[in-house]
């Protein structure tokens, strides 16, 4: 009886929405190719034998290295009630991020359908591979203030596989979403473990040049057990004046072990950054980051992990589609986490790097 139920309302859900949406006008219909490339070349001054950066970075990580952070080909489908995307993918980013997915699945940087609930209202139902609701910062640096992500992006969702119920205002100030998702960025729920997760985004945007933005995830952490994470980020993005903008990133978060008795592990993290533009071609960028993740719940090692952050951006435009960067970085922890060229363990890490992008 209880399941009869049950397969009514999913049915008379699932009618609804498929009549509502062919009801629609379709009468504006595109289609659009387009792609990214981000070449670049890092050093890491403590010349790591592996040639690659500390484990808790996953993007630009590889030491003295030409490659590829991200590539990809995408196709965009849009119209009045229903949208697409599917983009494919290679790069560095890809083989660190994606490590844990299929093989199949490997390459998939988006991958998505959309149907338009409403004629009146922007209200949409997206589902598949999508961009993460969490965080100021994305895979493509080319939205990006800074070559490298801050350490709350890097350890927090680039993407995230599920479905998002959107709304947006008719005046686009304000944003909200709610979203079932099989996990903390994962496509493929691993096997034995029951749980799927959820989260929610709020956007206010009040004037052009101020963006207000709360974010959250709850559900289960990596991994095949049924611990618990809670997590929320939090951000804004100023536009002080013509040339000069502020962003700020917080982010907070919570794992509860699914066993009786055990202890949370707390960690938090915050980003902050300020970009000048000199002239339409030139622009300085500065950033100062704090990641707090003293349990190890997030970046595990032999010692807490405390680390305060700077770093220094030159971007120069040199087409309307074409970047060039060039940063240093420096990372400080409390105690001694990174290894120097000799292999003695030291406070300290720095690196360079230098960053082609072009977006067609």
């Amino acid at each position: 009886m209880k399941s009869t139920f049950f397969q009514n309302i999913w049915w008379f859900i699932g009618t609804f929405l498929a009549v509502n949406a062919f009801a629609q006008t379709d009468s504006v219909r595109a289609v659009t190719f387009g792609g990214y490339a981000e070449a670049y070349w890092g050093y890491d001054f403590s010349d790591p034998a592996n040639n690659t950066r500390p484990a808790f970075l996953y993007s630009h990580h590889r030491h003295n290295e030409f490659t590829v952070n991200l590539a990809y080909l995408k196709a965009n489908y849009s119209s009045n009630g229903a949208r697409a995307n599917v983009a494919l993918m290679a790069g560095t980013y890809a083989s660190a991020n994606l490590s844990a997915e299929p093989d199949v699945l490997k390459n998939i940087f988006e991958a998505n359908v959309g149907i338009r609930l409403s004629k009146k209202r922007q209200i949409w139902l997206d589902g598949g591979i999508l961009p993460s609701h969490i965080g100021f910062e994305s895979a493509v640096g080319r939205d990006c203030r800074t070559l490298t992500r801050s350490l709350i992006a890097e350890n927090s969702p680039y993407y995230e596989s599920g479905a998002r119920l959107s709304y947006t205002t008719q005046n686009g100030k304000w944003y909200a979403a709610l979203l079932g998702l099989n996990g903390w960025q994962q496509i493929a729920r691993p096997n034995g473990r029951s749980q799927i997760g959820g989260g929610w985004q709020l956007t206010f945007k009040p004037t052009q040049k101020v963006t207000l933005n709360s974010s959250s995830y709850f559900g289960p952490k990596p991994g095949t057990t049924e611990d618990n994470r809670f997590f929320h980020n939090f951000y804004s993005i100023l536009q002080l004046t013509d040339r000069f903008d502020f962003t700020l990133g917080f982010d907070a978060g919570k794992d509860r072990p699914a066993a009786p008795r055990s202890a949370d592990a707390n960690w938090y993290g915050v980003s902050a950054i300020a970009h000048y533009a000199v002239t339409q071609r030139l622009g300085l960028s500065a950033r100062y980051e704090r990641y707090d993740d003293p349990d190890g719940a997030v970046i595990a090692g032999d010692v807490p992990f405390r680390v305060n952050g700077f770093s220094m951006n030159l971007d120069i435009t040199a087409t309307s589609n074409a970047l060039f960067r060039t940063e240093y970085r420096f990372l400080q922890n409390e105690q001694n986490l990174f290894r120097d060229r000799k292999g003695k363990l030291t406070p300290n890490n720095s690196a360079i790097a230098v960053a082609m992008a072009v977006s067609f």
